[in-house]
């Protein structure tokens, strides 16, 4: 069961790639990865309404986001001990600690540059974790 589950008029994920635009011109180096921050919107599907507050904070505690870009070595392990059998691809939901990465804005969307190592794991829907 999820741990709470918001009201999105449109799919997270199309929502994030949309307010991002073309990014075809950036490119990230080496392991690293750009992945948009979810932040929650204001209401959950049982009706109550997410304080501004609380909101606000998703931009430095979130742990999700969706994987917008990947550097050439991302994922990439020649010797199979970190990434052996595991495939992120670009728009899947990954969780991560909230202090990893870099915190940049690309198109006036909340982003962060991650390690690959960083990911923690792959999730199906970003409301599964907080």
């Amino acid at each position: 069961m999820p741990y709470m589950r918001m009201t999105h008029d449109v799919d997270p994920a199309k929502k994030l790639v949309e307010e991002l635009g073309d990014i075809s011109e950036i490119e990230i180096f080496n392991n690293h990865i750009l992945v948009a921050v979810y932040l929650r919107p204001e209401k959950t599907q049982s009706g109550i309404f997410m304080p501004d507050k609380h909101r606000e904070e998703d931009k430095y505690q979130s742990k999700v986001g969706l994987v917008v870009k990947k550097g050439p070595s991302a994922f990439v392990d020649a010797g199979e001990n970190w990434f052996k059998d595991v495939n992120i691809s670009l728009n899947d939901w990954i969780m991560y600690r909230a202090t990893d990465g870099w915190s940049i804005t690309v198109n006036n969307v909340l982003c962060r540059v991650l390690e690959d190592t960083s990911v923690k794991g792959r999730i199906p829907h970003p409301d599964s974790v907080w």
